[in-house]
């Protein structure tokens, strides 16, 4: 590192000794995006990256070891470059931002390459296989993604169909799940078609709401370019010129799969979403997931993509909570 380096136009990085380098950030809003309320961002990148990190005015002062210094000045440089883009710097971003990763260069994870703009936020891929998700939503008419939770199988599927609806490029988007939880039945539950399903498709809702704003998403739905199908009704139907979702796939049958992906029509794009270790079914061999994705898997058209514990971009913890119940499930 070089005595003086300005590494883009917002940063300027001194070094000061060995040991030590300064930090001078000359957007403050920039700044004050990335250093975080009441210094967080800071304390999360000073204890990921084992340095110690002093904050005044608007220089970041870093001290530890030359080659911890480097990953905290990369991790610097690639927090403006997401606010830059996305205006928003998030927890998740923190943890990114010091990973050094081969593959995360490799699917330009890091350059952003896949940024999915939406209404109210941007949304980027925080793993290779996320990454690698995002360019099948948009290449392939036909996507399978199978995972654990929190590796973003739906909110990304739904980030892309928002995207292409608000660009014209479809004319609805179609959220569907098959109506299985704890032994209840669609038809025991109050209200019209919409209020019966709308509790299994809570998920998707909150991702719309995240993205769209819940005014824009009930007047969308009011208008039919946003549409609400229970699986059972999605029988006899052709799914010309929308984005439609199949979400908790682990709770549909194989023969309710296969009716789904024949739905498809022009000018369409159908995304099958499910956990393996989550069904719900009070027979879990009547899974149909596995099953389609093995049927499937050597027709070029169709891509799957196989999330782990490793993509889990919620809490930290959820990474780990799963890791144990999948040791456990290997000790049986």
């Amino acid at each position: 590192m070089s005595e003086l380096t300005k590494l883009n136009q917002n940063l300027i990085v001194k070094k000061i000794d060995k040991e030590t380098v300064n930090l001078q950030i000359t957007d403050n809003e920039i700044l004050l995006s990335i250093v975080g309320q009441f210094d967080q961002n800071l304390k999360d990148l000073a204890k990921l990256t084992d340095t110690s990190v002093f904050f005044r005015g608007n220089s970041i002062t870093c001290k530890g070891n030359r080659e911890k210094i480097e990953v905290f000045c990369e991790a610097i440089k690639f927090l403006i470059d997401k606010y830059f883009l996305t205006k928003i710097i998030e927890k998740e971003d923190i943890i990114l931002s010091v990973k050094k990763n081969i593959e995360l260069e490799d699917s330009n994870v890091k350059s952003f390459k896949q940024l999915i703009k939406t209404p109210r936020k941007s949304v980027i891929a925080r793993s290779k296989k996320q990454s690698d998700y995002i360019k099948a939503l948009k290449e392939n008419d036909i996507v399978m993604s199978l995972g654990p939770a929190g590796t973003g199988k739906s909110f990304l599927a739904v980030s892309v169909a928002v995207t292409m609806l608000m660009e014209k490029k479809i004319e609805r988007v179609i959220l569907s799940r098959p109506a299985v939880e704890a032994g209840e039945k669609l038809g025991f539950l109050p209200g019209d078609m919409k209020e019966k399903v709308d509790p299994y498709l809570r998920p998707l809702y909150d991702a719309l709401y995240e993205l769209f704003g819940v005014d824009k998403v009930d007047k969308k739905i009011e208008s039919g370019e946003i549409e609400i199908a229970p699986l059972a009704f999605m029988r006899g139907r052709t799914l010309k010129n929308c984005f439609a979702i199949l979400d908790e796939a682990q709770n549909a049958t194989e023969t309710q799969i296969k009716m789904f992906l024949t739905r498809i029509g022009e000018n369409s794009k159908l995304v099958v979403n499910g956990d393996p270790t989550q069904i719900d079914l009070i027979n879990k061999f009547d899974s149909g997931l596995i099953k389609s994705k093995n049927i499937l898997k050597n027709l070029k058209e169709i891509k799957t993509i196989e999330f782990d514990h490793n993509d889990v971009v919620r809490h930290p913890l959820v990474s780990k909570i799963i890791r144990a119940y999948n040791n456990k499930s290997a000790d049986d």
